[in-house]
């Protein structure tokens, strides 16, 4: 036992967190001051030997919090702060990336049902059009037996915008590509779950098309207490409370 205890975990790294150490790096050595510009991205993405994808990921993590910016006409630039405040937010970006998936469920569920609730008081016809057609797509999946996960996805996503919040869009982006590798890893939505999920989604659907904020707001929480309490149950939580060992 006391020989284990000398043992650590080993962190696996994704592409994501690759490229933003790499950005930390180049920023504390030097190589990288405020107000550079990173290269194109396509040069970028060959440099790198990374998809597309993953690159805008890093670079939409660090722009929310301010170490990249993206200007018209002038490409993604390195933020104006010191090295040392840009230091310690690049390890926050991944501490968050690498973070549990607990945390990362209950930060859904909040920016969701808020989402939901702001979706029902400010959307617009467009944006009931742009809904209605990620519902549909959905439902197609479900009928065909399909994988649901990235639709299921969408359909959240399209509500997000419809919020007219772009923080709460912002922040379901940064969280959604960690949420959505664990819930295929895991095998999450499979079984008789999406047939489930479909009929919740024309609920809340039907909730913000008729802007009634507190039905929209209930009723996705309603329809996320499922992987949220499964989500508890993984890291040893039980009703609130870490599970003795």
């Amino acid at each position: 036992m006391e020989i284990l205890s000398n043992f650590s975990r080993i962190k696996i790294e994704t592409p994501v967190d690759k490229i933003i150490n790499q950005i930390k790096e180049l920023i504390t050595s030097g190589q990288l001051k405020p107000g550079d510009r990173l290269p194109p991205e396509r040069k970028l993405c060959e440099k790198l030997g990374v998809g597309r994808t993953h690159l805008r990921d890093a670079i939409k993590k660090l722009e929310f919090y301010g170490i990249l910016k993206t200007l018209p006409q002038s490409g993604t630039v390195v933020g104006g702060m010191g090295i040392t405040a840009l230091e310690g937010l690049i390890s926050d970006v991944l501490k968050l990336e690498a973070n549990d998936f607990r945390a990362l469920v209950e930060t859904r569920v909040l920016l969701e049902v808020n989402s939901a609730k702001f979706a029902a008081m400010r959307r617009s016809d467009a944006d009931l059009i742009h809904m209605s057609k990620a519902l549909s797509d959905y439902e197609k999946a479900v009928s065909k037996g399909a994988d649901t996960v990235e639709h299921d996805l969408m359909f959240h996503l399209k509500i997000a915008e419809a919020s007219n919040n772009t923080a709460l869009k912002s922040l379901m982006l940064i969280i959604s590509p960690d949420i959505l590798t664990h819930f295929k890893e895991n095998n999450i939505c499979g079984g008789d779950r999406p047939v489930c999920a479909l009929e919740e989604h024309y609920q809340i659907f039907e909730h913000i098309e008729s802007r009634n904020p507190e039905l929209a707001s209930e009723t996705m929480e309603h329809h996320l207490q499922d992987i949220l309490s499964f989500s508890l149950e993984q890291s040893g939580f039980i009703n609130g409370k870490t599970k003795k060992s």
